[in-house]
């Protein structure tokens, strides 16, 4: 009788449900106890008979009249009693529980409150077809506790529900769960947690949609309409037609304070483009003119590699850099091959970018984020890269004297800097301090010599191979234009 199938019952007692709820409610205006077990007896019978609809009206008949009396305890003791019964059907509890979760606003005080969140944490623990009440049962705990300011005790009660699980649970409830305890998780600053839960939300869910029309829009809703009319019990919930972009929003605000706070400036920059790629976004300028700005501000904070750089020039493709003349002009700057002085870069644009609460100047500067500062810095640390990259691509050999000169750095910054370069394999460099010389030409070894060599004479061979052939061509045309005068000599 608890399978989670709808078995058909042997006796209808709806007659009887019908006749002696009201009964019970009269009664439990003078006597709440015998109310209760009045309608306990007639329970064990609609139970025993598989029931369904009049087991679940009795249930909610029982656990409200508890309610109503004011008595609490009474409520939580029913509660329990009735969800452990023998053969208890699976629906009925469901039923019961959703019933109580209605109450718990109406409880009177925060004790009483605790106790029955307590109470269905209880009856729902180890059952799958109530996990998505149980869910909602641990959220409203969670929000108690953060409430009361208790970050810690909040974040361990819900990141203890392993949502992506439940098969029963629409997906957008879902990613509303994963998106709090990740929530949860940056507020109490355990920030391995944090990326360690948001990576269970797959970004395909926030993909845009394209536009449809009216006619499209109703042939999906009959669609799910039918489904849903075929749907049994076990399947899980047909997906709604919903807009996400509030989700979608949130989730990538998240993944944007998780790379900020690891300094990865390449994420934060593909996080952002995510946002700008969205239709509210777009439509709001003011959004657009600051995700556009941010979009360039990490990507030139980016460390130089392959995919950095790639992504540079498609940014400074992008049609909508008009609307940030500024950032443009300095995005412009990373894309060609030319020197560019810090103090310079500095004076021009510095003012500009200590505006907006990404860079600040100084550290009492950075008021809005304490990384503001170290950012200034890292712009300053990849002007520097840029120009280093420059050099290595028009000198072989250049003085230490003459190098400084052109980074504009004292001789210990420089030597710094080249050797972080070096080390990434970013360029190949060598110094040699005594002759105070620094070297970018890569020495070849034996093996690099000999199979340029060896290229060289295989295009050699084949050159000489090939002017044979056009001699060889040439040789036959002439024979050829020669044989036919002979013959009109002759």
């Amino acid at each position: 009788m608890s399978e989670g199938r709808i078995m058909k019952p042997d006796k209808d007692f709806t007659n009887d449900v019908n006749k002696q709820i009201p009964e019970a409610q009269e009664l439990a205006k003078s006597n709440v106890q015998s109310a209760i077990e009045k309608l306990s007896t007639l329970e064990k019978h609609t139970r025993q008979a598989s029931d369904l609809a009049s087991t679940s009206r009795l249930l909610v008949a029982i656990v409200t009249i508890s309610k109503e009396s004011g008595d609490w305890g009474l409520l939580n003791e029913q509660v329990l009693l009735l969800s452990k019964k023998h053969g208890q059907l699976k629906q009925a509890i469901t039923k019961m529980v959703q019933v109580v979760m209605e109450f718990i606003d109406e409880a009177p005080n925060a004790e009483a409150k605790l106790a029955v969140i307590e109470t269905l944490r209880t009856v729902t623990e180890g059952k799958i077809f109530v996990e998505v009440e149980r869910a909602r049962v641990t959220r409203i705990l969670s929000d108690m506790k953060k409430e009361q300011g208790d970050l810690d005790a909040a974040a361990d009660i819900l990141c203890e529900l392993q949502v992506e699980t439940f098969g029963s649970m629409e997906r957008r409830e879902k990613t509303e769960f994963i998106l709090e305890q990740v929530s949860l998780c940056i507020e109490k600053g355990d920030w391995t947690q944090a990326g360690i839960l948001s990576r269970k939300i797959s970004t395909k869910y926030f993909a845009r949609k394209p536009h449809r029309t009216p006619e499209e829009k109703e042939k999906d809703q009959k669609e799910r309409e039918e489904k849903e009319k075929n749907r049994s019990v076990d399947d899980p919930p047909i997906e709604k037609e919903d807009n996400v972009t509030d989700l979608k929003l949130r989730y990538y605000e998240q993944q944007i304070t998780l790379a900020k706070h690891d300094d990865k400036y390449l994420d934060a920059c593909k996080h952002y483009r995510q946002v700008l790629d969205t239709e509210s976004v777009e439509n709001n300028p003011d959004q657009l003119h600051a995700v556009l700005q941010r979009v360039v501000y990490y990507i030139i904070l980016a460390p130089h590699n392959n995919e950095q750089s790639d992504l540079l020039h498609r940014i400074h493709l992008d049609t909508r850099n008009t609307l940030i003349p500024t950032e443009a002009t300095l995005l412009k700057l990373f894309t060609v091959p030319e020197l560019m002085r810090w103090p310079i870069v500095a004076e021009k644009f510095g003012p500009h970018l200590c505006t907006t609460d990404v860079f600040a100047a100084s550290e009492a500067d950075a008021i809005h984020d304490p990384k503001a500062h170290t950012r200034y810095l890292d712009l300053r640390k990849r002007v520097i890269e840029h120009n280093v990259r420059v050099i290595a691509k028009y000198y072989t050999r250049i003085s230490m004297s003459r190098l400084c000169q052109l980074l504009d750095l004292d001789e210990e910054e420089t030597e710094k800097y080249i050797s972080e370069l070096v080390t990434a394999k970013t360029v190949y460099a060598k110094i040699d301090r005594p002759a105070r010389v620094v070297s970018f030409a890569k020495t070849r070894d034996a093996d690099e010599v000999l199979n340029e060599w060896s290229g060289s004479m295989r295009s050699l061979l084949g050159l000489l191979e090939r002017i044979d052939h056009l001699i060889t061509k040439e040789e036959m045309m002439a024979r050829i234009q020669v044989q036919p005068r002979e013959g009109k000599v002759h």
